[in-house]
């Protein structure tokens, strides 16, 4: 089975824990049964190699979740990368053609489309390779799957049952209607749209062709800012008459504000947090390295990060987006390929970084123009590589690279960790040369 996930956006209706680079979905607040916390992604993910352990997972995303995906995900997931936004249809067009052009998947072969971030169990995954089993005949240009709705929502799409001109069945789309409009097509039989269809690759790719010029996977990444800025739903659901809608019936969250994402947690506290007995429906979620104490709260969740400190009623956390946009902070904390950093301080000339690597992982062989660094090794051993020159090193071993200096840093068996300070006048993320080691 080839699956498409859809992975985009901030995720800021869940800051602190979230922001633009570690968005929603990278978030590990599920317990595994080793005692271990699990992300959206890595749940998702997991679901899927259960229910066909030989399907072929593509993210849908941007140049910033790249090093989160391959940090929760590892390598053999493939990842097709925006350039910038320009809505569902253009991502999934590129996706189709990264399966085409570079993975060579025939354009005869069926793809499901997925978000990346619903809270479901596995028959949702046995839905979704009904979809693909269906599309794989191609009976129908494009088969949907429809949820069952459990209250009449204004958040969603809907699918409704309809005759056409001819009296046959067919089905028409809405766009999230009013509550009172959502009874009523409720009443009349239509299932909520959840943002997953199947289709043949030669289906989407003719449609890119006619929309936005090009099926050709280089020619659409390298004019991507330009094309068209439209959803997959207006572009291409809404106007297909050969269609076909498979039901689900199983569990489906939207879990994208504080107080949907706390319904589903197995438990109340994650971190070093405690409330006392007059508490009631309270949620804490702390990666601070400092205690949170509650007392006599109500439906309320706190949430705390490098970037901040959420305190909430549960029911006003769905409107933090505002208040949060007003917030101007540089990223605190973000998953890298080779582990993870976190600011420590920030001064006009410098900026201190705790970085923790994963066993055997490395950074990039890369310069700075306009600054020096200082690696001071706290935990671990490995091997730093400074212009071509191998050092072993370990707890107490500092390491000084000017600026212009080549230089990585290699962890070893039991992983590594190191405080770096940056220092420089004009300290900033692009500058950073990468070299081949």
């Amino acid at each position: 089975m080839n699956i498409i996930l859809l992975s985009g956006g901030s995720g800021k209706r869940l800051w602190p824990l979230s922001n633009d680079i570690r968005s929603k979905q990278f978030i590990k607040i599920f317990k595994k049964a080793d005692g271990e916390y699990a992300s959206m992604v890595q749940r998702i993910y997991d679901q899927i190699k259960t229910v066909d352990p030989d399907a072929k997972v593509t993210i849908a995303t941007s140049k910033s979740q790249v090093s989160s995906i391959h940090n929760q995900l590892g390598y053999d997931v493939g990842i097709s990368v925006e350039p910038c936004r320009r809505d569902t249809f253009a991502a999934i067009a590129l996706a189709t053609a990264y399966l085409h052009d570079e993975k060579q998947v025939p354009e005869n072969e069926a793809v499901v489309v997925c978000p990346v971030d619903p809270y479901v169990d596995y028959s949702y995954f046995e839905c979704v390779n009904k979809l693909y089993e269906k599309a794989e005949r191609g009976d129908k240009n494009l088969v949907l799957m429809g949820i069952r709705p459990t209250y009449p929502s204004d958040k969603y799409g809907y699918i409704k049952p309809i005759k056409d001109e001819q009296g046959n069945a067919a089905y028409a789309f809405t766009e999230k209607p009013t509550e009172e409009k959502a009874k009523e097509y409720i009443e009349a039989g239509a299932l909520w749209n959840g943002g997953v269809f199947a289709y043949k690759l030669s289906y989407v790719l003719d449609k890119a062709k006619e929309l936005l010029g090009t099926s050709d996977y280089a020619e659409l990444f390298s004019d991507y800012e330009n094309l068209k800025k439209i959803s997959f739903d207006y572009a291409v659901v809404e106007n297909e008459k050969s269609i076909e809608v498979v039901r689900y019936e199983g569990e489906w969250k939207d879990v994208g504000t504080w107080n949907t994402l706390t319904e589903v947690m197995d438990e109340n506290i994650i971190g070093n947090g405690r409330v006392n007995d007059k508490c009631a429906n309270v949620h804490i979620i702390n990666e601070l390295g400092i205690p949170i104490l509650g007392m006599g709260l109500k439906d309320m969740v706190i949430s705390a990060s490098p970037e901040g400190i959420l305190v909430s009623d549960k029911e006003q956390s769905a409107q933090i987006k505002p208040y949060v946009d007003a917030i101007d902070q540089q990223i605190m904390f973000a998953d890298k390929s080779w582990g993870t950093y976190r600011i420590l301080d920030v001064e006009e000339n410098s900026l201190t970084i705790k970085a923790t690597l994963k066993p055997g992982s490395r950074m990039n062989y890369h310069s700075h123009e306009h600054r020096d660094e200082i690696w001071n090794v706290i935990q671990g051993t490995g091997k730093t590589i400074v212009d071509g020159m191998e050092q072993p090193i370990k707890p107490g071993d500092v390491v000084t690279m000017a600026a212009g200096t080549k230089h990585t840093v290699i962890a070893g068996d039991e992983g590594l960790q190191l405080i770096e300070v940056q220092l420089g006048k004009d300290i900033n993320v692009g500058d950073k040369k990468k070299y081949e080691l």
